[in-house]
């Protein structure tokens, strides 16, 4: 293991847990633990498991010029954004690349907070800065100030009740994409019982109900331990970055710098991300990148698959997507295992799908992302080819059905 990585407030107990750890943006991260990748990311789908996410960086913009500045970066148009909700989006260069795609988060007018990936606090802190000359803005960098851990699956809130005081007021009218609290204990509305303020954002990275807890480094062990231990009526997990990306990969989200990154930032499935007009021939505002995204190009487009059965390949260069020509049209981006789907009748089901067939047992289907030369249209099979090892692969619109993220949360409570 290289030395010089950096490591999150929990790196003790991971590998007092037994975690297989691995560089990850350059903080040495849990891959998995002794459970295995399949059932992490099992365990999610029927109940509830937690992440250490302490590697991604946040950043606060403060000042008159704030929302102004986010907006020009920013790709997602946030002047409608309302107060204590948040957005999806990402900060290009001009060429229209995707620098780091990011969530912002809206305190109130003239105070906002991004939280990006591992590593690029510092890459998108600059960036913001080159753009805010002779703006009344100050940005700062909280990469070592906060820490974050995401508890994700249908037990979350019934768990979190546990631990939070005043839950009934936490959880009333929290849609999804919105957060309560702060990390300045006189401000916070959300404290734990011990009286730490938190910030709770009902967001995540697995598709699934579930939130993102942002709070002071040196309280997330302790949270980390009550929050297992609160869950343990329920069958919770500590889950590592294995399932977080075979279940992100089964949600249809992206990686950025492996789905998303030196290239064009268009003609992808992530398409909301983007402030088109009704008949997406232009965008509703100007922002960086955008005078290099339109018109697009015609000769690069990212697309979900799904496979045949559990069997995958690698996402590298040597993998090739062959059409049914037998012509080499591009390269995988993101191949992973979605374990909690299966193919029934030529339609994708889950674990958590209504009315299943007793008798049908689902053993899971490779799934992600492939970039290619030409436009593909839904139900084209395909052929993704890595030396000897072949798989057929269909073109979707999405992946794992049935996900609960955007659900109502009295379904939860």
């Amino acid at each position: 293991m290289n030395t010089c990585l950096k490591t999150t407030p929990l790196n003790d107990w991971h590998k007092a847990a037994g975690a297989n750890m691995a560089d990850f943006g350059g903080f040495e991260m849990p891959l998995w633990y002794e459970t295995g990748v399949k059932n992490e990311h099992l365990w999610v789908l029927k109940s509830a498991g937690i992440f250490d996410t302490s590697h991604m960086a946040c950043i606060n913009i403060n000042g008159k010029g704030s929302f102004g500045l986010i907006n020009h970066c920013f790709t997602r148009d946030i002047t409608t954004l309302e107060k204590s909700r948040c957005a999806y989006g990402a900060f290009l260069d001009t060429n229209g690349h995707c620098i780091d795609d990011a969530i912002v988060y809206k305190f109130w007018d003239t105070c906002f907070m991004v939280c990006v990936n591992a590593g690029m606090g510092a890459t998108i802190a600059r960036h913001l800065e080159a753009n805010a000359k002779g703006m009344d803005v100050i940005i700062e960098d909280l990469s070592l100030k906060i820490a974050k851990m995401d508890i994700q699956g249908i037990n979350s809130a019934r768990i979190l009740s546990k631990l939070v005081q005043n839950p009934g007021k936490v959880f009333n009218k929290m849609p999804y994409f919105s957060f309560k609290g702060n990390f300045n204990e006189s401000e916070s509305r959300v404290k734990l019982l011990d009286g730490t303020p938190v910030l709770l954002s009902r967001s995540g990275y697995t598709g699934e109900f579930g939130f993102e807890i942002f709070l002071n480094p040196g309280s997330i062990v302790k949270l980390w331990k009550d929050i297992l231990l609160a869950g343990k009526e329920y069958g919770i997990a500590a889950c590592g970055l294995g399932a977080r990306d075979s279940l992100r990969a089964g949600a249809c989200l992206p990686l950025s710098h492996q789905d998303i990154g030196a290239w064009q930032f268009i003609n992808h499935p992530w398409d909301f991300a983007l402030p088109y007009n009704n008949d997406k021939t232009s965008f509703t505002k100007n922002f960086i990148g955008a005078d290099s995204l339109l018109p697009a190009r015609a000769d690069s487009f990212t697309y979900p698959f799904a496979g045949d059965s559990l069997r995958k390949v690698s996402s590298t260069d040597s993998t090739k997507v062959i059409d049914t020509n037998g012509e080499q049209i591009g390269r995988v981006l993101t191949c992973a295992t979605d374990m909690g789907i299966g193919w029934h009748k030529g339609n994708i089901v889950s674990i958590c799908s209504e009315n299943l067939p007793r008798d049908f047992k689902i053993k899971g289907i490779s799934c992600g992302f492939i970039m290619v030369t030409k436009k593909l249209e839904p139900g084209m099979k395909l052929k993704l080819k890595e030396g000897k090892r072949t798989i057929t692969a269909t073109i979707v619109t999405d992946i794992r059905p049935d996900r609960t993220a955007r659900k109502k949360l009295d379904n939860f409570i």
